[in-house]
């Protein structure tokens, strides 16, 4: 299989303009995502409606993509972009231009999820874990995940899902695993084109997560597991605990 890497990266942020463009160590931070994938799969492009991303990106020897400024979500851009690289992929991945951490190994996980034939759209999802205690549990900013047996996606809720009635919430990780939703969407490059044709749906309102579009009109979600934390930057202070992170790290 062909596996194409989009990654959606805007100028324009309310909590942090120009975001892709902050330096981090040495790099931008859209470099630093670009370089965690690239080589990892069959072609990347960064998909951009701002030409000063676009050229940055060519600067550092990536390729873009100009795509329009009228796209309401990654997904829309993910799919402009898809049509223009061309390339005949199979399956396009849409990466977070704001996760510079991002691990193989989770680009190998999602990939995984199209051996199985069936499989039109996968996620990652990463356990908690009793360590992580039930104030992670509970952050409205962190959406949990449950799945069946066959690790397709039943739910994604800010909420804690599910609600444990016959115990102690401090106990609840004790007692059920929880999985944390983690961004990292890969979808078969025909079902992409046809969930950005799909209007919002009242799940996707009520909880602000545009994946809930895609069940409530009947598409599956493939699930893979992760151990790795992702580490997004949405403010200039995200940028700093980045920065600490390499440092401890020892990264370049």
């Amino acid at each position: 299989m062909r596996f194409l890497g989009i990654i959606p990266a805007r100028y324009a942020s309310t909590r942090f303009p120009a975001k892709p463009l902050a330096m981090l160590a040495g790099k931008s931070v859209i470099q630093r995502v670009y370089e965690q994938v690239a080589g990892n799969l069959d072609d990347v492009y960064v998909a951009t409606d701002d030409e000063r991303i676009g050229q940055a990106v060519e600067a550092f020897g990536g390729k873009a993509i100009m795509t329009s400024t009228q796209h309401q979500s990654g997904t829309d851009r993910c799919y402009e972009a898809c049509v223009k690289a061309g390339g005949n992929f199979d399956v396009v991945i849409n990466i977070q231009g704001d996760e510079p951490f991002i691990h193989v190994s989770q680009l190998q996980a999602v990939k995984a999820c199209f051996d199985d034939t069936s499989t039109q759209i996968a996620t990652l999802v990463k356990p908690f874990t009793a360590d992580n205690g039930f104030e992670a549990l509970v952050n409205v900013n962190s959406p949990k995940v449950v799945v069946d047996k066959q690790m397709h996606a039943l739910y994604f809720s800010r909420s804690i899902i599910p609600y444990q009635r016959n115990a102690d919430k401090q106990e609840w990780l004790l007692h059920h695993t929880y999985y944390k939703h983690i961004g990292l969407y890969a979808y078969r490059t025909e079902i992409l084109k046809a969930i950005t044709t799909l209007p919002q749906s009242p799940l996707e309102l009520a909880e602000s997560l545009e994946q809930l579009r895609w069940l409530e009109n009947g598409y599956t979600i493939k699930v893979g597991i992760t151990t790795f934390e992702t580490i997004g930057i949405d403010t200039p202070e995200d940028l700093r605990k980045a920065e600490k992170y390499l440092t401890d790290n020892r990264l370049e």
